[in-house]
């Protein structure tokens, strides 16, 4: 009677195996090529692109079980990081996703009387599954004196409540007629490390950022309509090259209904982007969606509520 075979046994192919004839495994379709424009609308669900199950957790290999003991977790082949290099601590999902939701939760107070609250955000990729939360750290007296355009610090923690984000917005102005005092955001993660910043760009009518590097080199450029108003549809921001001419994502206000939008300020955004775009680019464009999010959406009084640079 022969011994039994386990993998990783002299002689055996390594597993998992190739195809027949060496190649690789095929790779599920992205946005990983920079030349190819995203679809109209926001695409709620990936085109033909397996289901991503597991969620920001623990970083490092899970011990294996024993042999003959109950079923545990497996640990990654030999040779093979646990962990990406350059990317920053609890930001490893966002190398297997294009697409991000931002849902903004209903808070009560603020809906039945009027009183600015801090907003809290649940950041969800395609398939509706929550990835991260937000929350902006805020005193009382700012929000409700400065309103849209208040500063404020924001937290973002993923499942297991660690800290993995922080933008910073400072107090900027509100006219696109003061162009040395526009408005901007700082990316941190891990909080303290600035890996980039949301700049915006004068322009008299359009509204346009500048994403840029933790060196404050742009790489990307980010576009609005001329009027940030949805009726009945969504609002796309169109994200760009550095040359700011070939098309590579989009960050979208989706309608929400009539009555949350008359109502409520609560707000529903898609964020799409390539899917090899480095990790941290795209931590700054959630940072760029919270910016727009404020800026052009945030509805503190009717007074405070902006629909294009001029308001």
């Amino acid at each position: 009677m022969s011994a039994p075979v386990y993998p990783g046994a002299p002689n055996q192919p390594p597993y998992p195996m190739s195809q027949p004839g060496g190649a690789p495994y095929p790779v599920p379709p992205g946005y990983g090529d920079p030349s190819q424009a995203p679809p109209p609308g926001f695409n709620m669900g990936y085109s033909g692109q397996p289901a991503v199950m597991y969620q920001p957790g623990p970083v490092g290999p899970v011990p294996g079980p024993e042999y003959g003991g109950p079923p545990g977790g497996i640990s990654p082949a030999p040779g093979v990081p646990a962990v990406p290099v350059g990317v920053p601590p609890g930001l490893e999902y966002l190398t297997q996703i294009d697409q991000i939701l931002i849902h903004q939760k209903v808070e009560l107070l603020e809906a039945f009387i009027g009183f600015e609250t801090n907003n809290q955000y649940e950041i969800k990729n395609s398939l509706g599954q929550k990835i991260y939360k937000a929350k902006e750290k805020n005193d009382c007296c700012t929000r409700n004196c400065c309103g849209s355009l208040r500063s404020f610090d924001m937290k973002i923690k993923d499942n297991m409540d660690r800290e993995v984000i922080r933008l910073i917005r400072p107090f900027r102005c509100v006219s696109c007629w003061c162009p040395c005092c526009l408005q901007e955001m700082e990316v941190q993660a891990p909080p303290g490390t600035t890996i980039g910043y949301v700049k915006q760009d004068w322009h008299p009518f359009l509204p346009k950022f500048s994403i840029q590097g933790a060196n404050k080199e742009t790489l990307m450029r980010l576009e609005g309509p001329c009027f940030a108003c949805n009726c009945c549809g969504d609002v796309n921001f169109e994200l760009k090259g550095k040359d700011g001419d070939t098309p590579i994502g989009r960050i979208s206000k989706q309608w929400s209904g009539l009555l949350k939008e008359v109502f409520t300020d609560t707000d529903n955004f898609g964020i799409q982007f390539p899917l090899d775009l480095d990790v941290k680019m795209k931590a700054v464009l959630m940072g760029a969606c919270f910016l727009i999010d404020f800026m052009f959406f945030e509805k503190v009084g009717e007074a405070n509520q902006r629909s294009s640079v001029f308001s």
